[in-house]
C-alpha cells in the first residue's frame, strides 16, 4: 500500500513543520511526502492521489483544516484511506476520530496492513455555494468567534507558548458583549420550529469543537446523522455557563439548549447571520433564505487505529 504524507507546515503556527522534522525519524517505511503552500493546497494534492487509482494510504499532518481538505479530496474514492496526526492548535478533529499520536502507531498500522471504518461528511448547502464538513458547521455566535479568531494574530502569538487553545476562549469573551441576536427557523422532516434571540446553532458529525468543548454529547460520525444544538433565550452571564459546562458536555441539562437529531436540517435566519464549516468562514446567510445541512453516509475511510 502506497503511503503519502500531506504536511501542513505553518499549522499550529509553524510547530507542525518542527514536529514533521522528528517525526519523520521514526517511520520505517518508504513514503512520499508533499508540503502545502496555501489554502486548498491539500485537497488539490489529495485529488491528485485519488486519481492515480492506486491502493493507498494518506496521511494528513497539520490541523483540523488540513484533515478536513484531504478528506475532501478523497470523497468517494474506494482505494484511498485517510489518515491524521493532530499538529494543529485545535485538534478537535482527533478527539472524535481515530488518529495517530506517535510514528511508531503508523509503523504499526502499515505493516498490518490495517483495518478501516467509513466514515459520513457533512454538507451545507445554500443558494450561492456549497461546503462540506467533517467536524460540524454553524451560525451565529460560534462562527463569529471563529471568523475573529482565524483573522487575528492572537492565536499566533498564543501559539508561540503553546496555548493556542486559548484563542477560542478570548474570543467568546470579547464577543459575548457586543454580539447581537437573532430570529431563526428549523425545519426537519417532521416539524419546523421557530426561535427567538438565538445565539447560535451548531451542527456536528463528531461531538467536539472550539479546541475541546463537547458541543454534541452523543453525535457519532459513523451513524448516517447529524444532531443540532440550538442556544437561545440566554442573558450574557448564563451564556458564560453553558459554555463552561460544554467542555465536560453538561451544557444540555439547560432548558435554554435544545439538541435534535436527524438526517436535514434546514435553517433561516432572519438576519444576515455568520456561518462557518470546520470552524473556517463559510459566508453569511442570506435573510430568509434557508440553508441546508445535510448528511452522506460512507462517503470516506479512515485508519482505524491499533492499539500499541
Amino acid at each position: 500500500m502506497k503511503t503519502t504524507f500531506i504536511v501542513n507546515p505553518t499549522a499550529g503556527n509553524g510547530t507542525s513543520l518542527k514536529r514533521w522534522e522528528k517525526f519523520k525519524e521514526k517511520l520505517d517505511f518508504t513514503y512520499v511526502v508533499h508540503m502545502t503552500t496555501s489554502p486548498k493546497h491539500a485537497t488539490e494534492l489529495a485529488k491528485e492521489c485519488a486519481k492515480s487509482g492506486e491502493h493507498q494510504l494518506l496521511i494528513a499532518f497539520g490541523g483540523d483544516g488540513t484533515a478536513h481538505e484531504v478528506i475532501e479530496g478523497v470523497l468517494d474514492c474506494p482505494n484511498c484511506i485517510v489518515g491524521v496526526v493532530g499538529a494543529g492548535s485545535g485538534n478537535d478533529f482527533g478527539r472524535g476520530f481515530p488518529s495517530f499520536h506517535q510514528a511508531e502507531e503508523v509503523n504499526m498500522y502499515v505493516q498490518s496492513q490495517g483495518k478501516t471504518i467509513e466514515m459520513d461528511i457533512g454538507y451545507v448547502v445554500t443558494s450561492q455555494q456549497s461546503f462540506t464538513f467533517v467536524n460540524n458547521a454553524g451560525i451565529g455566535f460560534d462562527a463569529y468567534v471563529a471568523y475573529q479568531v482565524n483573522k487575528s494574530p492572537v492565536k499566533k502569538i498564543l501559539n508561540k507558548f503553546n496555548l493556542g487553545k486559548l484563542a477560542y476562549t478570548f474570543f467568546v469573551m470579547k464577543t459575548l458583549f457586543t454580539f447581537k441576536r437573532f430570529t431563526l427557523t428549523v425545519e426537519s422532516s417532521n416539524q419546523s420550529q421557530t426561535f427567538e434571540k438565538v445565539w447560535f446553532a451548531t451542527i456536528s458529525n463528531q461531538p467536539y469543537f472550539g479546541g475541546g468543548m463537547k458541543i454534541s454529547p452523543k453525535s457519532n460520525p459513523a451513524d448516517g446523522k447529524i444532531e443540532i444544538t440550538l442556544v437561545h433565550h440566554l442573558s450574557r452571564i448564563k451564556l458564560l455557563l453553558v459554555f463552561a459546562s460544554v467542555f465536560f458536555g453538561k451544557h444540555t441539562s439547560f432548558n435554554e439548549v435544545h439538541q435534535l437529531s436527524t438526517t436535514t436540517f434546514k435553517l433561516t435566519t432572519n438576519e444576515s447571520v455568520y456561518r462557518h464549516t470546520d470552524g473556517e468562514y463559510a459566508n453569511q446567510t442570506i435573510p430568509n433564505v434557508a440553508d441546508e445541512f445535510t448528511v452522506q453516509s460512507k462517503k470516506w475511510q479512515i485508519t482505524s487505529i491499533l492499539a500499541t
